[in-house]
């Protein structure tokens, strides 16, 4: 109950800051210049009025809700999910050292490109991990059931992981249809292809330039894997030092 209440104050809390974005935007908003999302909905806001049509989804609160749901469907849960990747290889200097040996590998000091994911095994396997582990939108639909059920031809399995609590073992991605990161049928993301793609780039770009270690004075052990709750799980604060590789 008290997680249920913590995750709606920061929903409240979220809609909030977004109506003074918008407020903000409204006053300096000019027709004849674009400069965002909410600039192109005003602006066809303010035309569909003034043709006096009363039957528009162009109005306050859609916007207010179009703009979290870009943000926290697409920038704020790819940045939390960096943040878990960066947190998690500090607390695992193994794990961080056996994707750069495969980056410097099979990559070298170029830029990584998008193919080259299918020759860094060990390298998906950590993202994908990554996200099982970190569960960033965890209340997106229900997860779990109470124990073995067969709902309309479907079985369903209590525990669908062996070792749910423990990382990685193989050094090679092996697709479950239990890892649903970004959900399934008609609530699948539309955005997945692009997450995906950001994620690899992001991460391994970083990883090919840095070592990333807990601060002077702060053990791995130290590092907190509980997250923040809200709508989405992200890292408690941390301090990390990102140190040039050769």
């Amino acid at each position: 109950m008290e997680t249920k209440k913590c995750q709606l104050k920061n929903v409240e809390r979220n809609i909030e800051d977004t109506k003074h974005i918008i407020a903000d935007l409204k006053k300096t908003l000019n027709p004849e210049m674009c400069r965002c999302f909410v600039d192109a909905f005003l602006t066809r806001k303010q035309n569909l009025e003034e043709s006096e049509n009363k039957e528009s989804h162009y109005h306050d609160d859609n916007l207010v809700y179009s703009v979290i749901n870009l943000f926290a469907a697409g920038t704020d849960t790819t940045g939390n999910t960096l943040q878990w990747c960066l947190l998690f290889i500090a607390k695992y200097p193994h794990i961080q050292e056996r994707v750069q040996e495969e980056l410097s590998r099979v990559v070298g000091s170029r830029r990584v490109r998008v193919e080259d994911r299918k020759n860094l095994p060990y390298t998906d396997a950590v993202l994908h991990e990554v996200q099982r582990m970190a569960n960033v939108v965890p209340m997106a639909i229900p997860h779990k059931t109470s124990r073995d059920v067969t709902y309309q031809g479907y079985f369903i399995k209590e525990s669908e992981w062996e070792s749910p609590h423990s990382w990685i073992r193989q050094g090679k991605f092996i697709r479950r249809d239990a890892f649903m990161p970004f959900l399934a049928g008609r609530r699948v993301c539309l955005g997945e292809s692009l997450a995906r793609m950001e994620l690899f780039l992001f991460f391994t770009s970083l990883l090919q330039r840095f070592r990333f270690t807990p601060p002077p004075g702060v053990t791995e052990d130290e590092l907190e894997l509980t997250p923040v709750v809200g709508f989405l799980l992200t890292p408690s604060l941390h301090e990390l030092c990102a140190v040039s590789r050769p």
